[in-house]
């Protein structure tokens, strides 16, 4: 197969990383993009050099397109993407695959059903560090695992909502800080820590005048028998690098944004050490302050890798029942949060 042809849906801030992470890929060509407000379409056609669509049914349409990329407001991936798979284009969405599991299933379905590829971006787990951490994971050095953290202290400006239709509401962002900013950092406890067990959580909206969350805590139970914290916020200014901890009977791994700032276990190496030296230069994101301070690195990765699911025909990184994981442990906590209650995630 030649080059994968693929057409973004939805022109915002977030379709200009996947257009910029095309443009460095041999297997991936940009048919181009549309939007419901067609001028935001046309300028960024203008900028990277390809076709603005009147419509998604008109992209849709076109035999020239193999792929849709979705970058439309969180609540609104399942009418893109069900769309897409019933005119027999493989669809990659962007984070998160929807705002609740039934909406998630809805698209699974469609895509299987038509025999079309999904995949979900989350670009923190082709990080380095982040790999890095998997393996150790992987290889048993940690022991017994103990205990895990992630720490999302950010900051957004009231602005950051009052200028957007969609930001903060229930019905196109599902919620608030969680599920927006900290999903990330839920996938990436799921991936290398497994899956949770129970949670218990608390919410509030504190220093804004939206519909949803702006400050979370949740404590979470793994089935592995780890203990785990999250905290998450839009109101800490003037915002932090996100951290990530993990700690087992024989060591711990602190992550924080896309560096390694701590790597020590009981049985201290030489190649520890070396890896530690590898991985402690200063971070290059912080999207605690700046919601568009990220690399397009990882999306190019991810896309990459999804072009070479639909050429060889196998199944992508992150395919929907994965990306499905982090939205159903989100949904928990919400629950939790809202009943003051423990809640049991099912298996």
């Amino acid at each position: 197969m030649s080059n994968v042809r693929m057409g973004i849906i939805g022109a915002g801030g977030i379709s200009r990383l996947h257009a910029m992470a095309i443009a460095t890929l041999d297997n991936v060509t940009l048919a181009g993009f549309c939007d419901r407000v067609f001028e935001a379409a046309k300028a960024k056609a203008e900028e990277f050099n390809c076709r603005a669509y009147a419509s998604a049914e008109e992209m849709l349409a076109d035999p020239e397109v193999d792929a849709v990329i979705i970058a439309t407001p969180s609540g609104m991936h399942r009418e893109s993407a069900i769309a897409a798979a019933n005119a027999g284009k493989h669809v990659l969405c962007e984070k998160p695959l929807e705002i609740n599991t039934q909406r998630i299933d809805d698209i699974i379905e469609a895509c299987e059903r038509n025999n079309v590829k999904l995949g979900c971006i989350f670009q923190m787990r082709v990080s380095p560090s982040v790999s890095e951490v998997k393996k150790l994971m992987e290889s048993g050095r940690f022991g017994k695992m103990l205990l895990s953290s992630a720490v999302m202290r950010w900051y957004r400006e009231n602005s950051y909502y009052d200028n957007s239709s969609w930001r903060g509401t229930l019905k196109f962002d599902g919620g608030g800080a969680l599920i927006n900013q900290a999903v990330h950092i839920m996938d990436t406890l799921l991936y290398i820590n497994g899956d949770v067990e129970s949670v218990m959580a608390y919410s509030g909206t504190f220093t804004h005048n939206i519909e949803v969350e702006d400050n979370l805590c949740a404590v979470l139970k793994y089935c592995n028998g780890s203990f785990g914290t999250v905290e998450v916020s839009t109101c800490c200014a003037p915002g932090f690098p996100r951290r990530m901890e993990f700690s087992g009977e024989n060591g711990t791994v602190t992550i924080i944004e896309d560096r390694i700032s701590r790597w020590e276990f009981t049985d201290q190496t030489d190649e520890d050490n070396a890896i530690l030296e590898r991985f402690s230069g200063e971070t290059h994101e912080n999207g605690g302050r700046s919601p568009l301070d990220i690399s397009f690195t990882g999306h190019a990765i991810q896309i990459n890798d999804f072009a070479e699911a639909i050429r060889n025909d196998r199944a992508p990184m992150v395919d929907g029942r994965e990306a499905r994981r982090a939205i159903e442990l989100i949904c928990a906590i919400y629950e939790s949060a809202a009943t003051g209650k423990q809640v049991m995630i099912k298996r």
